[in-house]
């Protein structure tokens, strides 16, 4: 993407000040999305993105300067205006790059770039067909077609050099039922990182028609009752609560800062001895997985905790200094508009022992979570406050009538105390994840697992 020798005159020039590492990142990304609105496309956009982020370090100080021109006169014009805002005593005498050769954990089928939009238009029409026809409550329906193409060179002082191209597609369905004044949606957004091949593996109108169905249950359905109850909370979509309220706590982003409630507790117990959490970016094809981080480091399988034991956190090169700690191929960025920092990939609780069937029998009286919605989270303290988009009561060990209107309410370092059940059912959601450097696909995964006590927010007086 760019001439070798004009990189490494670009790390001489950033260090010209005395700072004592360099990088470059370059980007090329093809992006196109489609949105559809009750079986009408309603906006087509495709479009290229091409940029390069020069960034610096001296110590634990950085700066970062990215640009659109990748002129010679221009970069080292960038790299020496950026390096003039740091100071320092290091001296670069020798570079010897070391090209970097991933092992292509995930490969590519069929171009994205092959089909043609309207085979696209095509897939987006079968999904809202599919999920219309499945209730005369269904007043709506929205697809929404993603796809992205992101080439990379990522170059530093230390001599990485790494190529790398992510591709990725998702197609993101919301069923709306109406009745009288009342709206309920239901939701699935299969992705992968994939070519569209991935349309070949999954069933793009059984999502569609369970969206459909979420969304007529839930407007069916009574209230949800309030107070203190064990809750259920299945897998896929449930591991949003241990992404939020737990997982940006083991980012050093926070945990460098001291702003983390995890800090400084490395091998101590944060959790039920039934719980092993793990960010894993290795897994073949996975939505947040990659060969390489975004700062030329090969990504990890991470054990963040074990067995309730917190063993490690996810470390980028900027944090790990001021922490003395290595980077764990976990910095991250949306572009090379933003400096990458210490991100999750596919985050997620591991399988225990329990089958869901046995969770629910346990479970005398609570609320099941089967699919969690969006909320708020207080990364500093673990306090969350998320929507429960599918619920149901738990009546002398059965699933029972279904429950709208349900919020989760508590800290994410109590809860991870609390969960006394852990399901073998392990399943996977997709979403992005949004930080300081930006808007990034994040893998969220958990089997079923049981919270002994939790506050559920309903407009409904508890039974209990």
């Amino acid at each position: 993407m760019l001439d070798k020798g004009l990189v490494e005159d670009v790390i001489f020039a950033a260090l010209a000040s005395g700072g004592d590492f360099a990088e470059v990142f370059v980007e090329n990304s093809y992006n196109n999305a489609i949105k559809m609105v009750s079986g009408e496309v309603e906006e087509a956009i495709t479009g290229n993105d091409y940029g390069i982020g020069i960034r610096i370090f001296s110590g634990t100080n950085a700066v970062y300067a990215f640009t659109n021109n990748d002129s010679r006169d221009n970069l080292l014009k960038v790299a020496g205006e950026a390096a003039r805002t740091l100071q320092g005593n290091f001296e670069l005498n020798t570079l010897n790059f070391i090209t970097g050769q991933p092992i292509n954990r995930h490969p590519i089928l069929v171009d994205l770039r092959s089909k043609t939009q309207q085979d696209k238009v095509e897939l987006l029409k079968k999904a809202n067909r599919s999920a219309k026809s499945y209730d005369d409550l269904i007043s709506q329906v929205l697809v929404n077609y993603l796809e992205n193409i992101q080439q990379v060179l990522i170059a530093n002082s230390e001599g990485a050099f790494v190529e790398d191209e992510r591709v990725r597609t998702r197609t993101m369905i919301q069923a709306v039922a109406s009745r009288g004044n009342e709206k309920q949606t239901g939701f699935h957004g299969p992705g992968a990182q994939m070519g569209f091949e991935l349309y070949d593996k999954i069933d793009i109108e059984e999502y569609a028609r369970e969206a459909a169905r979420m969304a007529v249950t839930m407007i069916k359905a009574d209230f949800a009752p309030g107070g203190k109850m064990p809750v259920v909370i299945d897998n896929e979509f449930g591991g949003v609560i241990f992404h939020e309220a737990c997982g940006h706590g083991l980012e050093a982003t926070s945990v460098a800062k001291k702003t983390s409630i995890y800090a400084d507790k490395l091998g101590e117990q944060i959790a039920s001895q039934l719980v092993t959490a793990i960010d894993d970016g290795t897994i073949p094809n996975g939505w947040g997985s990659q060969n390489y981080d975004d700062e030329a480091v090969p990504m990890e399988k991470k054990v963040l905790i074990e067995k309730g034991v917190l063993k490690s956190y996810m470390v980028d090169r900027l944090n790990g200094r001021r922490m003395g700690s290595n980077p764990t191929g976990s910095g991250r960025r949306q572009s090379y508009r933003y400096a990458p920092t210490s991100r999750m990939t596919n985050t997620y609780i591991a399988a225990g022992n329990s089958s869901p069937e046995e969770i629910i029998s346990a479970t005398e009286y609570g609320l099941y979570a089967r699919c969690m919605g969006g909320g708020s989270v207080n990364p500093a303290t673990g306090e969350f406050n998320f929507s429960v988009r599918e619920g149901y009561l738990i009546r002398d060990g059965k699933i029972a009538e279904p429950v709208r209107g349900a919020t989760l309410i508590g800290k994410g370092s109590d809860v991870l105390k609390k969960i006394d059940l852990v399901g073998n059912n392990l399943g996977f959601g997709e979403g992005m994840c949004g930080s300081i450097s930006g808007s990034v696909p994040a893998g969220i995964g958990q089997p079923m697992i049981r919270v002994s006590e939790l506050t559920v927010g309903g407009r409904k007086e508890s039974e209990q």
